[in-house]
């Protein structure tokens, strides 16, 4: 079975509907979504909507969580904290009924599903784990493969049992028996990793094949609707 993980939308509708239209052109059985589909962007009711809509199955990111939870938002810097106050501004409660759904983890077609690192951590970045925490993490983990968002970076990590090997997440590759993954799969509405398009992946579930996929938007749209949302406009500057 063929699909797409997406995560790190952060309400750019635009972005999104550019990954779901080229989700389209290939034979995707189901989409998932790794979290932060709200916060810094300008259409977190249309975003969830859409989710919705589409039947896309979604965990929480840390920015859902700073909605749902008052005590979650110090974890935010302040621009973070501005952004989340408006994002919650522009969400119907209905919108919000449906995040309090999300659970913090789910295990689909044998690969784990989480925002920020296994097994179930919202908040826990990938890129700040060293070896001998990834070599732990990796013996407690059941799964031969946990896909992460959360830096808005692409990586992969792997381990043999012995060692643990890192890098950047390459345009195709196919997952060994042998080996555990962690993949990060990048950001759909806020790329960080040197490409302003949007990423998601693929994965043949029956192959192990994975393909990245680098979908360009229209991102002026979205830069400008940052700014007229009353949102903090670095978060629009830093699209391009």
């Amino acid at each position: 079975m063929l699909i797409a993980v997406l995560s790190d939308i952060h309400a750019n509708l635009t972005a999104f509907e550019a990954v779901l239209a080229d989700i389209d052109t290939s034979q995707v059985g189901a989409v998932y979504s790794l979290g932060d589909n709200v916060g810094y962007g300008p259409e977190p009711e249309a975003v969830v909507r859409l989710l919705g809509r589409q039947r896309i199955e979604s965990v929480l990111g840390n920015h859902e969580l700073g909605l749902l939870h008052a005590d979650q938002r110090n974890w935010f810097n302040h621009h973070a904290r501005r952004a989340l106050s408006r994002t919650r501004e522009l969400l119907s409660e209905a919108a919000i009924k449906d995040i309090r759904h999300m659970p913090l983890a789910m295990v689909r077609h044998g690969c784990r599903m989480v925002h920020g690192y296994p097994p179930e951590s919202a908040l826990t970045y990938l890129c700040a784990m060293d070896d001998s925490d990834l070599a732990a993490t990796f013996r407690r983990m059941r799964e031969h493969i946990c896909f992460v968002g959360h830096t808005h970076d692409l990586e992969l990590v792997s381990w043999d049992g012995k060692h643990v090997e890192r890098g950047l997440l390459p345009e195709t590759m196919r997952f060994e028996l042998w080996r555990q993954y962690i993949v990060n799969i990048g950001s759909v509405g806020q790329p960080r990793d040197g490409d302003n398009r949007a990423k998601y992946v693929l994965y043949d579930t029956v192959r192990r094949e994975l393909t990245l996929r680098r979908i360009p938007y229209d991102i002026k749209t979205t830069a400008e609707s940052i700014v007229e949302k009353g949102l903090p406009r670095q978060y629009a500057d830093r699209l391009w």
